[in-house]
């Protein structure tokens, strides 16, 4: 079986999908992981673009690239690649453009599940919103038929364990401030259990020293919170072609393990 994650950053394979990715590669699932940008504009060691401690935007890049295929190797992930738009600027991708980019690197991939962002972006960040549209438009359209595809759908008492150790999620847009949106505990067709790997995505999530200063407290959590943390993750099954109803599933695979 074959799995692919199509998400917006260098870091969100782990602090958003890190324990799926790294349970399904140590069952010997073939993980892959496209990411859309290499996170060029975001901080440096908390220095913000344009303040005398980031490196700008060419060489963060470069960082966050190393950081990401360092971090994607802990996970199991077996194939990285890149897309390369701007960080920040995905929402403003000629559509067409990136669907199409999508749509082939599923047809080379070949995956039977692909995982994305939920149509909120997790916390209403543009660059998620977006990848989660273009990738759905992508499967759609692919050449490869993909047996399923799911969005991140973390509850309330998920977020409410992940902002408790690193702070309030939020971003501006249009000058509208935009917060992690949990989803209803109804609406939620998939939980994974990923207790078994949450050392390995604790591992992840610190090969991004570029960003610790965001992250730095999660070090000092002990192993009962961050299991809590990374323990299970949760989906929302977007669409799948070889089951369905409303009874939770386990397993992203379910339906199509022949």
């Amino acid at each position: 079986m074959r799995l692919l994650a199509i998400l917006a950053h260098p870091d969100d394979e782990s602090l958003g999908f890190g324990g799926t990715l790294a349970k399904y590669a140590a069952e010997g699932v073939e993980v892959f992981l496209l990411t859309a940008t290499r996170g060029e504009r975001g901080r440096y060691l908390g220095h913000r673009l344009g303040d005398g401690g980031h490196p700008g935007p060419a060489a963060l890049a470069a960082i966050r690239e190393a950081e990401l295929r360092n971090a994607a190797t802990v996970l199991g992930v077996c194939d990285v690649s890149l897309l390369g738009y701007a960080d920040g600027g995905l929402d403003r991708a000629v559509p067409r453009e990136a669907v199409s980019r999508i749509a082939e690197h599923i047809a080379r991939v070949r995956p039977d599940v692909i995982v994305t962002f939920g149509p909120d972006g997790a916390y209403g960040h543009p660059d998620h919103i977006a990848i989660s549209q273009f990738t759905t438009a992508a499967v759609v359209t692919a050449t490869t038929p993909v047996l399923k595809l799911y969005y991140l759908a973390w509850s309330q008492t998920s977020w409410d364990a992940y902002q408790a150790a690193v702070g309030t999620l939020c971003s501006t847009v249009d000058g509208i401030e935009r917060q992690a949106t949990p989803w209803p505990d109804w609406a939620v067709t998939t939980v994974v259990d990923t207790r078994i790997v949450w050392p390995v995505v604790r591992r992840a999530v610190f090969c991004h020293e570029s960003q610790v200063s965001a992250y730095a407290p999660l070090r000092d959590l002990t192993p009962e919170r961050h299991e809590s943390l990374w323990g299970h993750q949760s989906f929302y099954r977007a669409f799948s072609t070889v089951n369905g109803g409303r009874t939770r599933e386990a397993d992203l695979f379910e339906g199509a393990r022949s």
